[in-house]
């Protein structure tokens, strides 16, 4: 499944989200932890919060592996810096069944905001999580003199699940080209001197990700 396509329904190089996941065998399995829309018990938790970042929990059972070293360029590492966090707090709204979570609001605005509530919406209303591993990685980014920036990267969702709250099961699909997803993002830096994004799309099975 692409986890982040439903932003952009409106947009040329839009998937559907579907509540369905990639993965290697289509089974059901008991998730770790327990059945609430918090996840499992123990937590992981990002770098705590400073500059006034809120800090975003999720899950035991969600882990991510982000394959976007240092650059060295002050802003560019900024940029993605603050793009993993967005990542996360969009995972943290739906791990909550909150829409309106204002980890995510942090990070985006405008257009990306919006289709992101709906994005979120879409969980709620199926009353499903996410969990699994994600890996993110090819990252190109670009800095400009008035503020803005473009981040481009890949995603691999392989082993990226989405997890059923009622029955606390997880739905396995297949490995495809489709599990490797690109994204192109623009963002702006605000007055709090936070890159945040205001547009977002994707492309599932995109050559550049292909492993």
């Amino acid at each position: 499944m692409n986890r982040r396509t439903a932003f952009f329904t409106t947009l040329a190089v839009t998937t559907a989200l579907t509540l369905t996941a990639c993965g290697n065998e289509d089974t059901d399995a008991p998730a770790k932890g327990s059945d609430t829309t918090t996840g499992v018990e123990a937590t992981t938790s990002s770098a705590p919060a400073s500059s006034g970042r809120p800090e975003i929990e999720l899950p035991g059972d969600i882990s991510y592996t982000f394959d976007w070293p240092k650059t060295g360029d002050k802003e560019k590492d900024a940029v993605l810096a603050d793009s993993e966090q967005s990542i996360k707090a969009v995972d943290q709204a739906i791990v909550k069944q909150d829409a309106l979570d204002k980890a995510y609001l942090y990070y985006y605005e405008g257009e990306a905001a919006a289709e992101t509530q709906k994005f979120v919406q879409d969980y709620v209303d199926h009353k499903a999580a996410i969990t699994g591993s994600y890996r993110f990685y090819a990252p190109e980014v670009n800095v400009r003199k008035d503020g803005t920036a473009s981040l481009s990267y890949c995603e691999d969702q392989g082993k990226a699940f989405v997890k059923y709250l009622e029955t606390n099961k997880i739905k396995k699909t297949e490995v495809t080209a489709k599990s490797y997803v690109m994204y192109h993002t623009s963002l702006k830096k605000n007055d709090k001197g936070v890159w945040v994004i205001t547009k977002l799309v994707s492309e599932g099975g995109h050559d550049q990700c292909q492993p």
